[in-house]
């Protein structure tokens, strides 16, 4: 009984530790696809010599952790200079269009098809990847749209536009994504990697809501401004809890998460 018992522990300590690595993944995946993307535009414009060399940050647990201390290593200044506006929105709105735009798509193709085939790490890291990706969405838009710096501001400084076209032409789509990954996605979800456990149903609704709301979402309550303040404080406080509860599993949702279709 007691070998039963250590097995079980162990298989789920397994289970625990392989979620987290591929989570830690799925994280840092979204957030150098973003990168990139900046500095592999930069370079096929010809304003940066190497496509690999973003600024990597400092050897330290946070940065392994989090990559908080990476950036695209992209200057625009002599962009701007060469009155190359719209060079500079071209790079600026790379990272989170084409960058986070292309893998989301993918990675959301990638998920049906794994769990279609009843490959379920596969499924789960897709689905993370799929998250994160779509998670920076709203980092950007609205998040962090109406603001005096950073990727949307150079955007709109580039194409001397208006935070609110920014907002309606890139806010649509990815709000529809961020729609679509609730309504469409995250049902069946939850019912195939939980198919019998209620709680775990519960945990990853709550997990999926607080990295869009509430890790992406903050991405603007501080050094952005008050606009971008107030949207990420709507996000939190409001959107977070308000997911959770719209989403909330109840009695008949396992039979209608298996009729949902996740592409």
């Amino acid at each position: 009984m007691s070998s039963d018992r250590g097995r079980i522990l162990w298989k789920r300590v397994c289970a625990v530790l392989a979620f987290s690595f591929l989570f830690w993944l799925a994280h840092a995946l979204g957030y150098l696809v973003h990168e990139y993307a900046h500095s592999f535009v930069a370079w096929g414009l010809r304003y940066k010599a190497n496509p690999l060399a973003l600024n990597y940050g400092h050897l330290s647990l946070d940065n392994v952790l989090t990559l908080g201390d990476i950036d695209e290593n992209v200057d625009y200044d002599p962009i701007f200079a060469a009155s190359r506006g719209p060079l500079a929105s071209l790079i600026a709105v790379a990272g989170v269009l084409f960058g986070n735009g292309i893998f989301y798509l993918l990675s959301r193709r990638l998920y049906t098809t794994a769990k279609e085939h009843g490959k379920r790490m596969l499924a789960l890291f897709m689905f993370l990847f799929c998250m994160m990706n779509a998670g920076n969405f709203i980092s950007y838009v609205p998040t962090r749209t109406f603001t005096t710096h950073a990727d949307m501001f150079t955007v709109e400084k580039g194409l001397n536009i208006s935070p609110w076209w920014v907002a309606i032409v890139l806010g649509i789509p990815f709000c529809m994504a961020v729609w679509h990954f609730f309504t469409r996605i995250l049902p069946g979800a939850m019912y195939f990697f939980f198919p019998h456990t209620r709680a775990g149903q519960i945990f990853l609704l709550i997990l999926t809501s607080f990295m869009f709301f509430e890790f992406f979402g903050r991405a603007g309550l501080h050094r952005y401004g008050e606009v971008s303040h107030w949207i990420s404080a709507i996000s939190i406080y409001l959107l977070f809890p308000l997911s959770v509860l719209i989403s909330w599993p109840h009695q008949g949702f396992a039979s209608r998460s298996t009729n949902k279709c996740d592409v």
